[in-house]
């Protein structure tokens, strides 16, 4: 089967979804699971295959996401109900005052987005954005796109991302310094893409309903602290640093072992959740029945999150059964560019066809390796950016980042094409743009 012909097909089934979604009304489930169908059968996939592949998809996604989502939520709604997202809120406005909160929110999440997930770090800091909007009333895209800003161009090129860590492999870079070209790019890149982007979109969209994330409506007689605020939203940060730190302090085996295990995200949040409850909630007077009743009331909301995110999965193991990732392997062969640009470029057609940076990002560094392997006078850190930076390009409904921006924010598809595809975008080609000037002198 012919590549232009498997790609000719993935473009048709993602319109399929797009078509779906917009113009038959139907839910973003339903539509990639017919578009998933539909590309199955049109690549000859058996059908049993196909099945085998949704089944996959679905798993693969959920498995690494379902509890992350389920748990930060519930953390959440344990600030938001005890007024400690608020009193976070009063400080960074008090703090940087109005007219900085879209640097304060960027800056806040680029600090936390180094040793944490793009998921992960969404549903940490969202609540809080949707506080400090509450409290400024300010545009919410104004506040939020900064702080996605942030989260996203680190998970895409700044170890140690699991995309970056495993690119350093295959190219055989150096990680530290990949580490510091990144943080170089990342800062610059992230600006163009947040503050500068959020002031120009938010004048020029309104999200069309209420963010799907938990309500500013505060049970408990009194505030927390500021201390015990920052205190519990920063706890999984902390623990997940501490896991980060471990390879580069010595230790006895057995404490190495304790802090991998709470640095991991999915037990940092639950301790998180835990002394929610006690910090935030038995202690400034909410009762266990009432906590109970929050943390059922917090997880409604994600069903229909979570059935949009494992259909985005399954979609994009489709695409990997049915070939278009060897078929773009196939094409870029025959290209003469430069390792950078080939790099960026195959990294971005892996990006728009299976909808995952971190799939992208690794893929095409496989790709790309074999082929830069006998050449001199490549630059194999920024090879690694590069390779990172077009792994952000062009995301959409594929992906499961852009469902989570939709839900959590309350825009539409067509919205949310014009916030986050395009903010991606905006990081992917402000982030290579910055490599080939870093080439230039280094």
């Amino acid at each position: 089967m012919s590549s232009i012909y498997l790609i000719s097909i993935t473009v048709l089934a993602i319109g399929l979804v797009i078509l779906g979604v917009t113009w038959f009304k139907w839910h973003a489930f339903i539509s990639l699971s017919v578009a998933s169908l539909f590309l199955g059968i049109a690549a000859g996939l058996p059908l049993m295959k196909i099945a085998q592949s949704y089944e996959t998809g679905v798993g693969g996604i959920l498995s690494s996401l379902l509890g992350i989502l389920a748990l930060g939520t519930i953390l959440g709604k344990m600030m938001s109900e005890s007024g400690a997202g608020l009193q976070i809120a009063q400080f960074f406005t008090r703090a940087f005052g109005e007219r900085l909160l879209p640097w304060a929110t960027f800056f806040a999440g680029l600090i936390i987005s180094i040793p944490v997930f793009f998921e992960v770090g969404l549903v940490i800091l969202l609540p809080l954005v949707i506080a400090i909007q509450k409290t400024t009333k300010k545009s919410l895209l104004l506040i939020a796109i900064p702080m996605i800003s942030a989260l996203s161009i680190s998970h895409g090129i700044v170890p140690p991302h699991p995309g970056a860590m495993a690119a350093i492999g295959i190219f055989h870079a150096d990680v530290g310094q990949v580490l510091i070209y990144s943080l170089l790019v990342s800062l610059p890149a992230g600006i163009i893409g947040g503050p500068i982007f959020a002031y120009y979109i938010s004048k020029r969209i309104q999200p069309v309903s209420e963010p799907k994330v938990v309500a500013a409506n505060v049970s408990a007689k009194t505030y927390p602290s500021t201390f015990v605020s920052f205190l519990t939203i920063l706890l999984p940060i902390i623990l997940m640093i501490g896991a980060v730190a471990v390879p580069f302090i010595s230790m006895p085996g057995w404490l190495a072992d304790l802090l991998n295990f709470l640095g991991h995200p999915l037990i940092a949040l639950l301790v998180s959740v835990f002394v929610s409850y006690y910090l935030l909630g038995i202690r400034r007077g909410i009762g266990r029945k009432l906590i109970e009743k929050l943390t059922g009331d917090s997880l409604a909301p994600l069903a229909s999150i979570m059935m949009i995110i494992g259909a985005g999965g399954a979609f994009k193991q489709v695409l990997i059964a049915s070939g278009v990732g060897g078929a773009i392997a196939e094409l870029a062969t025959n290209w003469q560019l430069s390792p950078l640009v080939m790099a960026f470029v195959v990294a971005g057609l892996i990006r728009i066809a299976t909808g995952s940076a971190t799939v992208a990002l690794t893929t095409a560094a496989g790709i790309v390796a074999p082929i830069v392997a006998n050449m001199t006078g490549v630059n194999l850190p920024l090879l690694v950016i590069a390779t990172g930076a077009g792994s952000l390009m062009f995301s959409h409904v594929n992906d499961a980042g852009f469902w989570l921006v939709k839900e959590y924010l309350g825009l539409s598809v067509k919205q949310t094409f014009k916030v986050w595809t395009v903010l991606e975008t905006l990081l992917s080609f402000a982030a290579f743009a910055l490599v080939l000037v870093l080439d230039l002198f280094v």
